[in-house]
């Protein structure tokens, strides 16, 4: 909203500095966004000393003037108007300048003859409506001098952003009462003085022409109406057209100029019909109903819900309550007879209509924000008496004054130990009670502890004490308020666990040069069907939402894996087709309508592309199961997870990976998830074609098992031995399982420190059934350096066990 200081001091006595405003108001909570000079334009206007005139010799109307306007170089100008004469100060726009309807004043001839600036008529300048000729400076006046200092014209606008919970402050008079209050006197406001004149009375009644019928009082609490006749539509006076242009509104012509004139200064939106396209004379306030669609005053078609409020005549809707006017009833250069309507509407029922047909008004702002419900009366008889002697109406006798749901004054018990507990402060009640009175509110001392406040009916956010404490606050001033601290130590409080886990995941799998993702939890809902997930699926259980941002985003995810591949695709299609990324959320699974699904946070993974690049010392190579393997235990082991257990996945309980490329982690007697390759079916499913390893792990199972506490044990003082063990085996018997049985062994034998397989191999000389697996077991003693004599027994009875447990056979036997 854009505020005159010249129009506030109309209402108020400033003298304040235009900056020493904008910071009281915007401590105050009027947040003042901008301040710009109302007369900046007139920076190349100066005072000029018209020094001669001689006849344009190509033009009879125009005349070549020599001007001073405070320079070492006189200047030649030509102009047409017909009072120019020599000796006269008249206002000069230099070239460069500016002017009003963005008027740029250059250099140049006019029909042959240099014109090097342009003497100024008043109406050009917008300083008032004369257009008979230039402006004629009276007076003895220094050329050169800025126009804006000759004149001493000054204005400052200030644009302020008003929060909703302040709808008082929407009108001049508002801003005047905030201004009033920070001022060291508390000045009280200087309203305006009006009253309906005697003569323009006439001499019939307005309820011998009109009715108004309140036919949904919820939404329409009070209608004021006033009538007037013969009214003559012309532009509105300079002064009028002046304020109005000065805070961004375009004149039109005298009695809508009024309607938007009181709005801004007293915030009630007021709407002038034209009483003979008023059908009946009947005013009709009801919802909409059976009605379909209304064309406006800007000749647009809406829409309308049967819950909208309408305006209606005897016959038909001639308004949007509260929005904008029809077509059917605007004032035009013909009218002659006007209804003016000063109304307080639900403030509800105007922000949906405004929302749902998209109008956005200076009306439909206020009104959804709530106006003064006692104020109607007052701005309807400061139009009226405006209308009367600007347009030369008649007043018809009375006026209409609909009241259904009359206002209830609002009184707040306040209690000064708890406004002053809120805001640290020992105010005493004749303080507050002098505060809160310099904005209206009405205090009644009770005793030094209660007071009880009347909220006045145009502050309509304030409904409770907080709201009065509140009030206290900012006119005192909020930087006032002393700062505190809590009387607590400064010692921060440990991250819960799952916080530390989170940061410690994303830490270890950064490192190894994974990137982390964020993808939404709305996923398409065929994402399950191209995953290939079986009809029985626990994954199938997904949560639809009712109202979806778009169809891509209409289940939440029962798994991770779709989100990586989606972003892989965008990553390979922005030519990146090395992706190494993970993501660390919550997969839904539906249980029961109308309960919340079952969430589970997981830790999932994807990895594609090429392991190394091309270069002159290495050759490309592709990213594989077994690079992914890798990562997994290296984080395992980061986490100081131990005793992994990689299981081949033999069934389709996870359709999604290729048949022996896909496994099963686990550690001791807990399943913490899978990893493996993406089927190529599913990889077509959601358009890739480059092969993808995923993993996805259950976060809850990997906070089980992470270790109470860490222990340390001295660096070994004695050397170790190490020893190999190869055996062929049938295809079928994996090393997890060869390795699973040599550990167990290894727990009985304290001397046995590391086992590893180093080899697998298949071929000839092997049959195609066998494959020759090498294992390498560390063998260290606390106590003494170990000799081949002290590990051999242990050796063969490891080697014995393998080959009776896994029907195997040394190389020696091939």
């Amino acid at each position: 909203m854009k505020v005159s200081l010249n129009w506030l001091k109309e209402y108020i006595s400033v003298t304040l500095e235009p900056s020493e405003i904008s910071k009281k108001l915007t401590m105050a909570g009027l947040e003042v966004e901008a301040v710009e000079e109302r007369y900046e334009y007139l920076t190349h206007v100066v005072v000029a000393k018209v020094l001669e005139v001689k006849p344009h010799p190509n033009a009879g109307k125009l005349s070549v003037c020599r001007v001073d306007v405070g320079t070492d170089q006189e200047l030649q100008i030509v102009c047409g108007a017909p009072n120019v004469r020599k000796g006269m100060f008249a206002p000069c726009a230099l070239e460069g300048a500016i002017l009003p309807g963005d008027l740029k004043i250059k250099a140049g001839k006019l029909r042959g003859e240099v014109s090097q600036g342009m003497l100024c008529s008043a109406s050009e300048l917008y300083l008032n409506s004369d257009t008979s000729g230039i402006m004629d400076l009276e007076g003895d006046f220094k050329a050169g001098t800025p126009l804006d200092e000759a004149l001493k014209l000054s204005d400052t606008v200030f644009e302020i952003n008003l929060t909703p919970n302040r709808p008082d402050c929407l009108s001049m008079i508002g801003v005047a009462r905030e201004i009033g209050a920070f001022t060291e006197l508390r000045q009280k406001l200087n309203l305006p003085l009006f009253s309906i004149p005697e003569d323009k009375i006439g001499k019939e009644s307005i309820h011998s022409y009109a009715k108004v019928e309140i036919l949904d009082p919820d939404l329409c609490p009070r209608y004021s109406a006033g009538l007037l006749f013969d009214v003559k539509i012309m532009p509105s006076p300079f002064w009028m057209q002046d304020k109005l242009k000065t805070v961004g509104l375009t004149p039109i012509n005298n009695v809508v100029d009024i309607t938007n004139f009181v709005m801004l200064e007293m915030g009630q939106p007021l709407h002038a019909f034209d009483f003979d396209n008023v059908a009946k004379g009947n005013i009709i306030i009801r919802r909409a109903s059976g009605d379909t669609e209304f064309k406006t005053l800007d000749s647009k078609t809406h829409a309308l819900q049967p819950d909208m409020l309408m305006i209606c005549d005897g016959e038909r809707p001639v308004a949007i309550a509260g929005v904008m006017g029809g077509e059917n009833s605007e004032i035009t250069d013909t009218t002659t007879r006007v209804l003016i309507e000063s109304a307080y509407f639900n403030p509800i029922s105007i922000r949906k209509t405004a929302k749902i047909t998209g109008i956005a008004t200076d009306a439909s702002h206020r009104f959804e924000r709530g106006v003064d419900p006692d104020g109607t009366m007052n701005a309807l008889k400061r139009a009226v008496s405006l209308i009367a002697e600007l347009c030369d109406a008649i007043i018809t006798e009375g006026c209409i004054d609909v009241y259904p749901e009359k206002f209830v004054p609002v009184d707040i018990e306040l209690s000064t130990q708890a406004l002053n507990i809120r805001l640290g402060t020992d105010f005493d009640a004749d303080t507050i009670k002098r505060f809160l009175e310099s904005v209206e509110f009405k205090v009644k001392i009770i005793n030094n502890t209660k007071l009880i406040v009347g909220v006045p009916s145009f502050r309509v956010d304030v409904t409770r004490p907080e709201d009065l404490s509140e009030e206290v606050a900012r006119l005192w001033g909020y930087d006032n308020i002393r700062t505190s601290y809590p009387l607590l130590s400064a010692k921060g409080r440990h991250l819960a666990p799952k916080v530390s886990l989170r940061k410690k995941i994303r830490e270890i799998l950064t490192g190894f040069s994974l990137s982390e993702v964020i993808n939404y939890n709305f996923i398409h809902e065929n994402s399950c069907d191209r995953l290939n997930l079986s009809a029985g699926d626990k994954k199938r259980n997904v949560e639809t939402i009712l109202n979806p941002i778009s169809d891509q985003m209409s289940i939440l995810r029962s798994s991770m894996l779709p989100g990586l591949l989606e972003t892989m695709k965008k990553n390979i299609s922005q030519q990146t087709t090395g992706v190494k990324i993970f993501e660390i959320g919550k997969i839904f699974n539906a249980t029961q309508k109308g309960f919340l699904p079952e969430e589970n946070e997981m830790v999932a993974g994807l990895v594609t592309g090429n392991q190394k690049e091309q270069t002159w010392y290495s050759k490309k190579s592709e990213i594989d199961f077994f690079d992914l393997k890798g990562v997994v235990e290296g984080f395992f082991e980061a986490l100081m997870i131990w005793n992994l257990v990689f299981e081949k996945i033999e069934d389709q309980s996870f359709p999604y990976y290729q048949k022996g490329y896909a496994a099963f982690v686990s550690s001791g007697d807990m399943l913490i998830g899978s990893l493996g390759k993406i089927d190529a079916k599913v990889l077509r499913n959601f358009g890739i074609k480059q092969d993808a390893f995923v993993f996805d792990f259950d976060f809850k199972v990997i906070q089980d098992l992470l270790p109470d506490s860490i222990s340390a044990r001295l660096l070994p003082k004695f050397p170790s031995i190490s020893r190999d063990i190869t055996i062929i085996v049938n295809r079928c018997v994996t090393v997890g399982a060869v390795l699973k049985q040599m550990e167990i062994f290894s727990g009985q034998e304290p001397l046995i420190e590391r086992i590893f397989l180093f080899d697998a191999f298949e071929g000839p000389p092997l049959s195609e059934d066998k494959k020759s697996l090498s294992f390498r077991i560390i063998y260290r003693s606390g106590e003494k350096t170990l000799k081949e004599k002290n590990i051999q027994k242990i050796h063969e009875t490891i080697s014995k066990m393998l080959l009776n447990k896994f029907d195997a056979y040394p190389p020696e036997l091939l």
